[in-house]
């Protein structure tokens, strides 16, 4: 991990918006972040397009569209721990890397009051967002959970 992709580059370390397998009742919940978070809570991420992939999906940014998650927030002093788990699921290598299926970026996810909440997400590489924009099955409603 380098210094730009360490959390305290951003200031207080954010939580996690998540919106497919990660998500309650999903595969992925249980084996990574059992033991490790400290709170979920519904959320949306505004201006997002999600796509249908090989048994999971794709974030891609597009203004005017939103997806709804959780955000998760780390248990005390498994916050390293869990980044690292989840760059390594999400196939994430560091800031514009080729290798990267998806990109960790800060975006400003919603709770259901409307309060912004900065907070990592994985989106799509640009090679791949732009391929999916083209040729992708969106996801109706932006909701994994309902696809």
């Amino acid at each position: 991990m380098t210094s730009v992709d360490r959390p305290e580059s951003v200031g207080s370390p954010p939580p996690f918006f998540v919106y497919g397998t990660l998500r309650p009742g999903e595969v992925n919940h249980d084996l990574f972040l059992r033991g490790r978070v400290a709170a979920e809570q519904p959320a949306t991420l505004p201006d997002a397009v999600l796509y249908e992939g090989p048994g999971y999906p794709y974030a891609v940014a597009r203004p005017g569209s939103a997806i709804r998650g959780e955000l998760i927030t780390p248990a005390p002093g498994r916050y390293a721990e869990l980044l690292v788990a989840l760059d390594l699921l999400e196939e994430y290598e560091g800031p514009g890397r080729p290798g990267n299926l998806y990109d960790r970026v800060v975006r400003e996810a919603l709770l259901p009051d409307g309060t912004p909440v900065p907070a990592w997400v994985y989106l799509a590489s640009p090679l791949l967002a732009r391929d999916l924009a083209a040729s992708g099955t969106e996801i109706p409603g932006g909701d994994w959970l309902g696809r």
